[in-house]
């Protein structure tokens, strides 16, 4: 595989991860402001510094996405008591609960589509084979891939 074959793998699989993400209710939404909604809802009163450290987008573009999704109403922020220059972020109370489980739905339909087979042992493998890769390729990777500053 050269970088190449890498980008575009990485591009069906941003696809496959785009249909397999329920709209909500948000589907007008980008699905990275979709990203940090469900990333909140899976980790209420997380900070932005936190939920950026999870999905590998910047603070600015997880601090924009909650602006828009509190402004929607999904989302609210309140002040850390314990340190109150940070803010937390959870789900509206007007938003169902069902929606939290909603947004974490498995892949396992989209895959289906994608791969053009109903047979879960097929979708199993393509499942825990992108387990794996995201074990080893989570959202530090990046900061890691990059060169540091030269040191000569």
């Amino acid at each position: 595989m050269n970088g190449f074959e890498l980008f575009l793998l990485g591009r069906t699989l941003m696809k496959i991860g785009q249909e397999a993400m329920p709209a909500a209710g948000l589907d007008q939404l980008p699905s990275s402001v979709r990203s940090v909604m469900i990333d909140v809802f899976q980790h209420p009163d997380s900070s932005v510094g936190e939920i950026a450290a999870r999905t590998g987008f910047p603070q600015s573009h997880v601090s924009a996405s909650i602006a828009r999704l509190r402004d929607a109403g999904v989302l609210v922020t309140a002040v850390d008591l314990k340190d109150r220059r940070r803010i937390l972020v959870r789900r509206s109370p007007q938003v169902p609960g069902g929606a939290a489980q909603q947004a974490s739905a498995p892949i396992d339909a989209a895959l289906s589509a994608a791969l053009g087979t109903d047979d879960p042992r097929q979708v199993g493998e393509v499942v825990a084979a992108l387990e794996t890769l995201a074990r080893r390729l989570g959202p530090g990777t990046l900061a890691r891939a990059r060169p540091g500053p030269s040191s000569g």
